[in-house]
C-alpha cells in the first residue's frame, strides 16, 4: 500500500509539474503559442480559440490534481488530453507537410520522434496511476491512498 501510495503521488507530481510548465510556457509566450497554432492544419481556423482554452484547461488540470477530491478525476482528465495530444501529433505528422511546433518551453526542443515517446510515457504513468487507484480505491477508501 505504502509503495503504491508513494507511486501514485510520484505521478500525480509529474503531472502537475507537467501541465503547469506548459500552461504557463504558452502564457508567457501566447502570441508565438498562438502564431504556431495558426500554422496548424488542423488549428488554424481556431487559433485564438485554442490558445487560451489550452493554457486554462492544464492549469484546472494541475489544480484538480492537487485536490485529494479531484485527483482521480485529474489523472483521468490528464490521460485523455496526453492521448488527445499524441493522436494529434500522429496525424499531423502522417498527413502534414509543414509540421508547426507549438510546444512551449523545453518540449520544443524535442524531435518529433522523442515529443511522440514523451506523450506516450505520460499516458502510460496515467495507466499505471489509474490502476493504482482502481486497485485501492474502489472497495476502501481513497483518502487512504492520498493519505498514507
Amino acid at each position: 500500500m505504502k509503495v503504491q501510495r508513494i507511486i501514485f503521488e510520484t505521478i500525480v507530481v509529474l503531472f502537475i509539474c507537467l501541465w503547469g510548465y506548459a500552461a504557463f510556457s504558452k502564457i508567457f509566450e501566447y502570441e508565438i503559442f498562438k502564431g504556431q497554432l495558426a500554422k496548424s492544419p488542423l488549428l488554424e481556423s481556431t487559433a485564438g480559440f485554442v490558445a487560451i482554452f489550452l493554457p486554462a484547461i492544464e492549469i484546472v488540470l494541475a489544480l484538480m490534481l492537487i485536490f485529494d477530491r479531484t485527483k482521480c478525476a485529474g489523472i483521468l482528465a490528464s490521460l485523455a488530453l496526453m492521448t488527445i495530444f499524441t493522436v494529434y501529433l500522429i496525424g499531423i505528422l502522417t498527413f502534414s507537410k509543414d509540421v508547426p511546433c507549438s510546444c512551449g518551453g523545453i518540449l520544443q526542443n524535442m524531435t518529433w520522434t522523442q515529443h511522440i515517446y514523451f506523450n506516450i510515457g505520460f499516458v502510460l504513468l496515467a495507466i499505471v496511476a489509474l490502476i493504482i487507484v482502481k486497485k485501492t480505491i474502489w472497495g476502501q477508501n481513497f483518502r487512504r491512498l492520498v493519505r498514507g
